[in-house]
C-alpha cells in the first residue's frame, strides 16, 4: 500500500496516512498541501541566501567591489526603476557634465544610495567637456545658459525622457568663478537659474547652481574616493576600524570602517583631506577660530537623528605649493639672490655660461637659464638630492613645526591607524621616471630619487628616446624630476610630518581603473536625503497586497513566522484527516457487523 510518511517532523508529531484509504478529493487536498509545504521550504532557503549571502569558508574572502566591476557595463536605460542625476563641473579651463544613476534604495536607513557613473551603449562613461571656462563670460553673463546648452543637451539625450522631471541637475562652479567679483558670479548664476528651466525639464532650482568653495570641493573629493573604496559600508571582520566621537552629547563612540585621507598635488596648489575621528581640543581661541575654517562636519545619512554617517573632515588647500609653482618660487629666489650677491662681488657666479650657478635640484651636467626682467641667470645641474632637500625646505613656510602659512591649523593625524592616497604629482613623481608608483616606501623612494639626480643629463635623454620611462614622461618631466621628488618628500615628511616608516600611503592615478571625480562626492552629498522618499513610499505600500515585496523579503523574521503558520496549518489538517479516517474505519466496522447480523437473520 502506498503511504506518505512525514519523517521530518518531531517524533511526537509522527503520523502515517494511507492514500488508498482516502477518497479522491482528500488525496488531492493532501497532495496540494504537501506541494505547498515543499515550495515554502524552497522559497525560504532561496531568500535566506539572498538576505544573508552565501556561507564563506574560514579564511575565504569575498570580492566586496564586484558591483563596481559590473558598473563598467552599459547602463540599462530600459530599467524604469533606475534614477538619474546630472552634475556640471564648471572649472577654470572648461566645463564638464557627468551623468549618474542609481537603483531604488534598499530600505535600510543606514545604507547610502548606490550611485554610479552612467555608461552609454558602448560602455563608455557619459561625460562631455567644453572650453573655455564659464568665468570667461564675466562681462556677458546673459550667454551663460547658451554656453552650457551643449552639455545639457548631451545629458538630456542619455537620460530617458520619462525621467527628466525627476532627475536633479546641479551646476557647480569652482576655481575660475571664485576669482570673479561677487556681482559677476551672481549675474552668471542668475542667467542659469532663469533660462535653463525654459529649455530643459530637469529638477533644477536656485539652490542647484552655486560657486563652491575650495573647502567644499575638497570634501566632495574625499567623499568620492571613500565611496568608491567602499569605506562607508558596514565593516567586516577583517576591516580596519576606528572609534569615532561625534558632536552629539551622551552619544557613545561609534566603531566603523576606517576611511582614507587624500593628498593631491597639482601644478599650482596642494590639497589634503582626512577624517578626524576623535574630539578636538584647541589650545587657544585663535587656534579654535583657525580650526573652524578647515574642519567640516556633515551627515551623509538620510536621517539627521542618526549618527552612523556623521563625519568630521579636515580639508585645506595650500596655494603655491603645487609642483610647478614651487619650482617657480624656488627660481625666483635663486635669481634674486644671485643678482643681489653679484652687486657686491666680482665673481659673477651665475651671470655667464662660463660661471653658472650649480643647482643641486637639476640633473648632473644639465644647462638651464632663468630670466627675470633684464637679467639672465645661468644654471648647471649638480644633481645633489640631499642638498636639494635642504634648499626647498624653507619654501614650506613651517610655522610651529607645521606646514601652515598664515597660521593655518592642521588637525592631528593618527599615523598608527590611518591610510592615505596620493594623487597627481604624488603619483607622477614616483611613476613617470622612477617607475615605482603604488605603495610608498620612503627609503626606496629616496634611493631612487638620489640615483636619478646623479645620472647625467645626456644619459637621461637617451633613456627617454629608448622609451624606458612611462608614456607620460617628457623632456619637462626629466628636467624637473629631481626638484619635484625632493619637494614631494619634504611636503610629506617635513610639512605634514608623516613618519619615514609610514607604510599606509598609496600613490595612484586611477581607482579600479577609472578616474574618481569630486562630482561623484557632490551628488552623493546633494542626494543624501532622497532615501527618505523611497522609505516613505515603501511605508505607504505596506497596506497594499504585494507578494514578496522587497521590504517583505527584507523582514525575514516576518517571512519565517508566516511560513511557520503555514506548516502548523498543514500539520493540524493532516491530524484532522487522520481522525476522520479513524472514525470512518469504525463506522465501516459497525456496518460490517450489522450486515453480518442481518445476513444471519435471513438465513433459513
Amino acid at each position: 500500500m502506498a503511504r506518505i510518511t512525514l519523517s521530518c517532523l518531531p517524533a511526537s508529531w509522527y503520523c502515517s496516512v494511507s492514500l488508498l484509504s482516502l477518497n479522491c478529493a482528500t488525496k488531492q487536498r493532501l497532495l496540494f498541501l504537501l506541494l505547498l509545504f515543499i515550495t515554502s521550504v524552497l522559497l525560504l532557503a532561496t531568500y535566506q541566501r539572498q538576505l544573508w549571502g552565501p556561507q564563506r569558508r574560514p579564511g575565504a574572502r569575498v570580492n566586496k567591489y564586484l558591483s563596481l566591476e559590473e558598473s563598467m557595463e552599459a547602463t540599462d536605460i530600459l530599467n524604469s526603476a533606475l534614477n538619474y542625476g546630472i552634475v556640471v563641473d564648471c572649472g577654470s579651463s572648461g566645463s564638464r557634465v557627468f551623468v549618474y544613476y542609481w537603483p531604488p534604495h534598499n530600505g535600510n536607513p543606514h545604507t547610502l544610495l548606490d550611485i554610479r557613473q552612467m555608461r552609454d551603449s558602448g560602455s563608455k562613461p557619459v561625460v562631455k567637456k567644453i572650453k573655455p571656462g564659464i568665468s570667461t563670460l564675466a562681462n556677458t553673463p546673459s550667454k551663460a545658459s547658451d554656453y552650457l546648452e551643449p552639455l545639457l543637451s548631451f545629458a538630456a539625450a542619455h537620460v530617458p525622457k520619462s525621467k527628466h522631471k525627476e532627475t536633479p541637475l546641479y551646476i557647480l562652479c569652482t576655481a575660475g568663478m571664485r576669482l570673479l567679483p561677487d556681482s559677476q558670479q551672481a549675474a552668471i548664476l542668475e542667467d542659469l537659474v532663469m533660462d535653463v528651466p525654459l529649455e530643459f525639464d530637469f529638477l533644477f532650482s536656485r539652490s542647484h547652481a552655486e560657486v563652491i568653495s575650495g573647502k567644499q570641493e575638497g570634501v566632495y573629493a574625499w567623499i568620492g574616493i571613500n565611496f568608491v573604496l567602499g569605506r562607508f559600508d558596514h565593516p567586516d571582520e577583517e576591516d580596519a576600524t576606528v572609534e569615532v566621537t561625534t558632536g552629539s552629547e551622551n552619544q557613545p563612540p561609534i566603531s566603523r570602517r576606517r576611511t582614507v585621507g587624500i593628498m593631491d598635488m597639482g601644478g599650482a596648489s596642494l590639497q589634503i583631506a582626512y577624517e578626524v575621528p576623535g574630539a578636538i581640543t584647541f589650545s587657544s581661541p585663535q587656534e579654535e577660530e583657525a580650526g573652524k575654517s578647515v574642519l567640516a562636519e556633515f551627515n551623509l545619512g538620510c536621517d539627521v537623528e542618526q549618527t552612523q554617517h556623521v563625519y568630521r573632515v579636515y580639508v585645506t588647500t595650500f596655494l603655491g605649493f603645487g609642483g610647478n609653482m614651487a619650482r617657480q618660487r624656488y627660481e625666483d629666489q635663486l635669481a634674486n639672490s644671485t643678482i643681489s650677491k653679484n652687486r657686491f662681488l666680482t665673481t659673477e657666479t651665475g651671470l655667464s655660461e662660463e660661471k653658472p650657478y650649480l643647482d643641486p635640484c637639476l640633473p648632473v651636467s644639465m644647462s638651464d637659464t632663468i630670466t627675470r626682467g633684464n637679467h639672465t641667470v645661468y644654471l648647471r645641474g649638480r644633481g645633489d638630492w640631499s642638498r636639494c632637500q635642504e634648499a626647498v625646505r624653507p619654501f614650506l613656510g613651517l610655522h610651529n613645526g607645521t606646514m601652515s602659512p598664515q597660521g593655518i591649523y592642521q588637525a592631528p593625524i593618527n599615523f598608527s591607524n590611518s591610510e592615505f592616497y596620493g594623487f597627481s604629482e604624488f603619483f607622477y613623481c614616483m611613476e613617470d621616471v622612477l617607475r615605482i608608483g603604488g605603495q610608498y616606501n620612503s627609503d626606496k623612494y629616496a634611493q631612487a630619487a638620489k640615483e636619478y639626480c646623479t645620472t647625467k643629463w645626456s644619459t637621461l635623454k637617451q633613456r627617454l628616446d629608448n622609451q624606458l620611462f612611462s608614456q607620460q614622461a617628457d623632456i619637462s618631466r626629466l628636467k624637473y624630476q629631481c626638484f619635484k621628488s625632493a619637494w614631494m618628500y619634504e611636503v610629506l615628511h617635513s610639512g605634514f610630518r608623516f613618519p619615514s616608516d609610514y607604510a599606509s600611503l598609496k600613490t595612484a592615478q586611477l581607482v579600479y581603473d577609472k578616474e574618481v571625480q569630486w562630482t561623484l562626492g557632490a551628488i552623493l552629498f546633494k542626494t543624501r536625503f532622497l532615501p527618505l522618499r523611497d522609505l516613505q513610499q515603501e511605508s505607504l505600500r505596506q497596506g497594499h497586497p504585494g507578494w514578496l515585496r522587497p521590504s517583505f523579503v527584507y523582514n525575514h523574521h516576518l517571512f519565517s513566522l508566516c511560513l511557520l503558520v503555514v506548516v502548523l496549518a498543514i500539520l493540524l489538517y493532516i491530524l484532522r484527516l487522520r481522525r476522520i479516517h479513524q472514525r470512518e474505519l469504525r463506522q465501516v466496522e459497525v456496518l460490517d457487523l450489522l450486515w453480518v447480523e442481518e445476513g444471519e437473520a435471513l438465513l433459513p
